[in-house]
């Protein structure tokens, strides 16, 4: 038994019970379990296990076992490898990624595309004004000379058309240099200003929108051409003074278009990209230059230019640049009255007008404004700074205004004197219920009384100076602007017609009523609202919508005319006699200065109670202009015009006075070699028996009716010869013809009385056709001026100014008939000028 217990243990098939707590220790240490015994345990300890246990590996390890107290903190080559790449790996994915998520938008930003609309005058050549956002205009590749867009390479990107849309040795260039200055700069290629610009609008401002610029660049450089990169480029770039765009910038640098840019011109242009304000020759001329010799010298290194042509280059002068408001001086009114009328008939606001690149025709004549402007210029200069002062010109064939006149300055007050001011109209209202009279069948040889004053009802109403005329016909009423005689024709064919008629002819309805004293011109009107009333008769009675825009165009095609409605509202036969009628006041009444041109003219004057207003509106065929004077006192309470220019303050300023010599000088301006045009010729003339006096009369022995006369041809009264000049001309007119006058001096024959006739006395001529009456003007003294008007019978009613086309009178004018500014019927004694 004692020899049995000094061996050592054999282990069993399992081993499980005689397992020394060593050899466990070495299993567990190992991490290894097995299932199969264990290797014999002699007392020494195995390789593996001898001294020491195996620690587990780290995925990391760092710091680094069993190194140096620095070597154990730097990471093994393969952990720095490893990480590198993964980093790489990463990056590229990213880019990749991002790269392949990136969309090329279908169409540009708006901002890009935005191009200025232009106004032009009538000619569509003579531009007004600009609306822009940006100023520019997008042109076609074409357009654009190839040494423009080699200068613009040259300057902006040497390696464009080798490079796929980046450069990546100035983005590295500029990363440097951003790190080193904090911020975002420099390093972008033709390519990616293009992508900026013309894709997203704005400049990028931070890392991650750099990224995207950059990957944009590049896939725009494999969808699209060079050219097409670069056109877009260069109308999208700023160049400075406001351009938007090659084609604006070469119109602010040089007055030209980009099609005709010299190459020392395109090398200037080119050179101001990076910094267009201070590179700009205006505000810094040397850095300018040496900018320039720059740009064509980097032209020469790209091999744009020989050395020879660059030595032949000379610097170019670009062209004074002037900031100029729009707006300013009389042209604002016009440009407001564009964008009022496209925002209301065409429906293009404001947005549109700003981006759009419209192209907006007026109707305004550039040569006819101007003058209407140098006729406000030469008025006398003592008038009161509160006068305003108007003149309207229509087309009456199309309605379109030709000039306006609204005021001196618009950005100083943006009141519109002619579309937004209003005046009483005075005696110009008249001719409205002359056509409803001739509507109902008066004629001009209607008779009525001309006495004053006269009650009508609740009203009594007096002429000028209460003068008495007697009975007279209505053509007399109207020359000489009779107001009781008006008032008695508008009780008779009722003041409603009146209005009726007014707003036919196209003043609005609102503010007009159906009282007698409504033929005075006691409401207040639009300048504009009269001009284009007188249109109406101007054009044989056809109405056409008072309009300033001709037509507007988006892209070559025309988007808008104004609607062409022409409205009959009176019978040609009618306005021919109204026509005649108005011609009158021209020739003998207080338009008469207006006759000094020599061509037919019809038209009213017109001024109302205490002279606050004054007026003259008057027509050829061709052309309708309104002339008006109101006064604004304080809180834009309208008051009594000061007298100026020479005239007096006892009679005051009239219809017959400034108005008119201001219509004469300017249409003189107007008319001046264009053709002479006649009135139509009078169809509904009236055929009264003629009873010779020995005193002149406007009286008819008959009474006139509204029939035409049977016979086809009338004859020329005989006894003309001798008479004096309104006899004469009565017994003309009594035998349904129209009459001319000459002047010619003759000792002979006394001053105005009648030399000769033409058709002779007793001749057969058409009924309505004119007879050529040569007055005398006495005998030919040197004293004696060859225009001087010859002395009527009977006294004007109204100032005669002298019959030149001045607009300063040369005489103190006579007192005019002044129009009530009362509608109610507690007015007493209504008054109206002529």
């Amino acid at each position: 038994m004692a020899s049995s217990s000094n061996r050592p243990a054999r282990s069993t098939g399992s081993g499980a019970q005689s397992r020394t707590p060593s050899t466990r220790r070495t299993a567990s240490s190992t991490g290894r379990s097995t299932g199969r015994p264990t290797a014999r345990t002699s007392g020494r300890p195995t390789g593996r296990t001898s001294g020491r246990t195996t620690s587990k590996r780290k995925f990391f390890d760092y710091p680094r076992s069993g190194k140096g107290p620095i070597h154990r903190w730097l990471p093994s080559w393969r952990v720095v490898v490893g990480t590198g790449l993964t980093v790489i790996a990463l990056v590229v994915g990213l880019v990749l990624a991002a790269y392949a998520s990136i969309t090329v938008p279908k169409s540009a930003d708006e901002f890009a595309l935005a191009q200025a609309s232009k106004v032009y005058y009538a000619d569509g050549v003579t531009e007004m004004a600009t609306y822009a956002d940006q100023n520019r205009e997008i042109i076609e590749s074409e357009e654009i000379p190839e040494h423009v867009k080699q200068a613009v390479v040259a300057s902006e990107d040497g390696s464009f058309y080798e490079n796929s849309g980046i450069d990546p040795m100035g983005m590295a260039r500029a990363l440097i240099g951003n790190l080193k200055g904090g911020r975002v700069t420099g390093g972008s290629t033709i390519t990616q200003q293009y992508v900026e610009r013309y894709y997203k609008g704005s400049t990028t401002s931070d890392y991650a929108g750099k990224v995207e610029e950059v990957l944009m660049a590049v896939k725009i450089d494999r969808q699209q051409d060079k050219d097409q990169i670069l056109t877009g480029y260069l109308n999208t770039i700023y160049f400075g003074r406001g351009a938007n765009g090659i084609q604006t910038a070469a119109l602010l640098y040089f007055g030209v278009p980009a099609s005709e840019l010299t190459v020392a011109q395109a090398a200037l242009i080119a050179g101001v990209i990076p910094n267009p304000t201070g590179w700009d020759p205006r505000n810094d001329p040397e850095k300018a230059e040496s900018r320039w010799e720059y740009v064509v010298g980097r032209m020469v290194e790209k091999g744009f230019l020989t050395q020879a042509e660059r030595d032949a280059l000379v610097y170019p002068e670009a062209v004074p640049f002037v900031q100029e408001n729009k707006l300013a001086g009389p042209k604002g009114y016009l440009l407001d009255m564009v964008t009022r009328e496209l925002d209301s008939d065409a429906a293009i606001d404001e947005e549109d007008l700003l981006t759009g690149g419209l192209t907006i025709v007026t109707t305004i004549d550039k040569g006819i404004q101007d003058q209407a402007e140098q006729a406000i210029a030469n008025m006398a200069t003592d008038s009161s700074p509160n006068l305003v002062k108007t003149i309207v010109t229509i087309d009456p064939a199309t309605g379109g205004y030709l000039a306006l006149y609204a005021g001196a300055d618009y950005t100083t007050t943006q009141f519109n004197g002619a579309t937004q001011g209003t005046a009483q109209a005075g005696s110009t209202f008249k001719p409205f219920a002359l056509m409803a009279g001739l509507e109902a069948g008066k004629t001009l040889y209607d008779t009525f009384d001309g006495n004053s004053p006269k009650s009508f009802g609740e009203y009594e109403v007096a002429n000028f100076a209460y003068k008495d005329y007697g009975v007279v016909t209505l053509e007399k009423a109207t020359a000489e602007s009779i107001n009781t005689a008006y008032i008695e024709l508008n009780e008779e064919i009722g003041p409603e017609n009146t209005v009726d008629v007014a707003v036919r002819a196209g003043v609005p309805a609102d503010g007009l009523e159906s009282n007698l004293a409504n033929v005075l011109g006691t409401a207040t009107v639009r300048p504009v609202d009269m001009a284009s009333a007188y249109a109406t008769f101007a054009a044989q009675g056809v109405r056409h919508e008072a309009h300033i825009l001709a037509s507007v165009s988006r892209g070559g095609a025309v988007t808008y005319t104004p609607p062409n409605t022409p409205q009959q509202e009176f019978q040609a036969p009618d306005v021919a006699e109204l026509t005649y009628a108005l011609t009158k006041v021209v020739e003998e009444g207080s338009g008469k200065a207006a006759s000094a041109l020599g061509v037919p003219i019809a038209g009213k004057t017109g001024t109302s109670q205490d002279n606050k207003s004054a007026w003259f509106v008057g027509y050829t065929p061709q052309f309708v202009t309104a002339v008006t004077l109101y006064q604004s006192g304080e809180g834009g309470v309208q008051e009594t015009i000061t007298p100026f220019g020479g005239v007096s303050a006892e009679n005051g300023v009239t219809g017959g006075t400034i108005p008119v010599q201001v219509w004469t000088d300017y249409m003189g301006m107007v008319l001046e070699g264009r053709e002479v045009v006649q009135f139509p010729a009078r169809t509904k003339v009236t055929k009264p028996t003629y009873a010779p006096t020995q005193e002149p009369t406007y009286e008819p022995t008959e009474e006139a009716t509204t029939e035409a006369p049977e016979d086809e041809t009338a004859t020329v009264p005989n006894g003309l010869v001798g008479r004096s000049r309104n006899n004469a001309e009565s017994a003309v007119r009594a035998a349904g013809l129209n009459s001319s006058i000459t002047e010619a001096y003759d000792s002979d024959v006394k001053k105005g009385n009648v030399i000769s006739v033409v058709p002779g006395e007793g001749s057969e001529t058409a009924i309505g056709s004119t007879v050529s009456i040569v007055v005398s003007k006495g005998p030919d003294q040197s004293s004696i001026p060859t225009q001087e008007p010859t002395e009527e019978p009977e006294p004007e009613p109204e100032p005669e100014p002298t019959a030149t086309a001045t607009t300063k009178p040369t005489t103190t004018p006579a007192p005019e008939p002044t129009a009530t500014s009362e509608e109610v019927p507690e007015v007493t004694t209504p008054k109206s000028s002529g």
